[in-house]
């Protein structure tokens, strides 16, 4: 089934931090990053406050219950996804993919030029999943000011940066239809 996705309203922000919490599950196969499964997610009040923005989208599945979410903030001319989470009952069925695809449809009808995000480089649900969808890693001289300040704060919240990495969705601002090009 084709997940609905639809704008998060505030009755949602409560049942999120479940659905994020569910999602991390997935990080107990990782023995070094199973502590992030018991690690802090974003409260309410954080999930209130992107959807007052518009930047937080939910998807439902064929009964109306929300089973992922999406939370993103615009930055200048791109718009940087903080968090995707399906519940580990719904991964791998398309609902992490039609989130990302909102959230590049927004930033198209804004006119933006990217969309941003942090993530591991090689958890085959991060990095490679982000790159199937035509983001480019970034590091180095490439980072902007932004994102490396994310990636600091990162490292000072205690993950292993050395395992992480900045990506970007270049979109071509002249055409709210566009699709992303690679660099």
């Amino acid at each position: 089934m084709t997940p609905l996705i639809r704008a998060a309203t505030g009755g949602d922000a409560s049942s999120l931090p479940d659905i994020e919490r569910s999602a991390a599950e997935l990080f107990r196969t990782v023995p070094a990053l199973a502590w992030i499964a018991d690690d802090d997610v974003l409260p309410p009040e954080v999930h209130l406050r992107f959807i007052a923005a518009g930047t937080e989208w939910v998807a439902e599945d064929d009964t109306g219950k929300v089973r992922g979410f999406i939370s993103a903030e615009r930055f200048g001319q791109a718009l940087h996804i903080w968090e995707l989470a399906v519940h580990r009952d719904c991964q791998g069925q398309g609902y992490g993919r039609a989130l990302v695809s909102q959230a590049i449809a927004h930033a198209r009808r804004q006119r933006l030029a990217a969309v941003t995000l942090t993530t591991f480089r090689d958890l085959p649900w991060n990095g490679p999943f982000y790159g199937r969808l035509g983001f480019d890693a970034i590091e180095g001289d490439a980072l902007d000011e932004r994102l490396t300040a994310v990636l600091e704060h990162e490292r000072e919240l205690g993950l292993p940066v050395h395992l992480r990495c900045a990506m970007r969705l270049t979109l071509d601002a002249t055409d709210a239809g566009c699709v992303p090009h690679r660099q």
